[in-house]
């Protein structure tokens, strides 16, 4: 009888403790998914870093006073489950928001978007990103669109802005970047620098690294001096635009009739540059034009693996190709 009376007390108080737990934890909830100042809706500029995780977004929230409890938040991201719906961009919060409220504008509503632009990409390749993140119309952008002059880089575009705009913002980041040196660098080569971003876009195309873009600079400017054809797989590959099989904007093998192709991109069969650029170097092909390296070499392959191969006669070139091309 008496173990009967103390397994019933033991049940009674492991259930008290449970039933206290209970309401701490309900309590610890209810304050850790309220609002940190229901009476302060003064908007606050929060930005969510491309391939941030969770845990810090919410560590984060908390610091900016945003939220109560980091935990809390993750949890109920957890629980929602909408963590893949929060995406990269620009929010615009407040306080007198909850944390359910707040997880819910970081899956839509936000004002500016990441948006980020490789090194060599042309113009439609740019047109049809912008279209998916932000929908922008791709025949928009490219009625505005300047080849050669929308800087690679990762910006925070507002989602509203128009076609102008991005092209505006890309424009902008490109003259703060190719600095007043750098273009007096380019001068120094004797080239304009209009022609300079020319000749950097082919030389971001053709680059694999920032060594060998220098030696290409080489090459192509020992060329021009010659009045040799560039023979830029490149620029071919520009003038046949999209290519449906492969899905994409650079065809990777060139034909023989390719390169009768009579556009004046062909730099097999036109002497000099192309008439404009065929993408969007990055600074590294930029600064190459003005400090390229100085050599005899007229001639380049890339091997199988990437690796680069140079050669000062059409004789050691056909060798390259022969030793290290299929």
């Amino acid at each position: 009888m008496k173990s009967d009376k103390t397994y019933l007390l033991r049940y009674i108080v492991l259930l008290g403790v449970i039933c206290v737990l209970g309401i701490l934890g309900f309590l610890w909830w209810k304050d850790g998914i309220s609002a940190v100042n229901p009476q302060d809706s003064t908007p606050v500029n929060f930005v969510i870093r491309k391939g941030e995780g969770i845990k810090s977004i919410a560590t984060r929230l908390s610091q900016e006073n945003l939220i109560r409890s980091p935990t809390a938040f993750f949890v109920l991201i957890k629980l929602e489950g909408i963590e893949k719906q929060i995406q990269a961009g620009d929010f615009r919060l407040n306080r007198s928001l909850d944390a359910r409220s707040v997880a819910r504008e970081l899956t839509h509503g936000f004002v500016d978007v990441w948006v980020t632009i490789p090194e060599g990409w042309r113009r439609e390749e740019i047109a049809m990103k912008l279209s998916r993140e932000l929908d922008i119309p791709e025949t928009e952008f490219l009625k505005v669109a300047v080849e050669g002059y929308m800087f690679p880089d990762t910006y925070l575009i507002p989602r509203d802005a128009s076609a102008s705009a991005v092209v505006d913002i890309f424009k902008r980041n490109f003259d703060t970047k190719v600095t007043s040196e750098i273009r007096r660098e380019i001068e120094g080569q004797g080239i304009s620098f209009a022609d300079a971003v020319v000749l950097a876009s082919l030389i971001e195309r053709e680059g694999k690294t920032d060594d060998d873009r220098p030696v290409i600079a080489g090459i192509l400017l020992n060329r021009l001096r010659l009045k040799m054809p560039l023979q830029v797989d490149a620029t071919l590959q520009y003038a046949l635009g999209y290519q449906a099989d492969s899905k994409s904007w650079w065809k990777k093998t060139l034909s023989a009739d390719d390169k009768s192709n009579p556009s004046p991109y062909n730099t097999y069969i036109n002497t000099g540059l192309p008439p404009e650029p065929i993408a969007n170097p990055g600074l590294s092909a930029i600064r190459a034009v003005g400090k390229p390296a100085v050599s005899d070499y007229l001639y380049y392959i890339h091997d199988e693996n990437g690796t680069i191969h140079y050669a000062r006669t059409l004789e050691e070139h056909n060798a390259n190709v022969a030793s290290y091309l299929r």
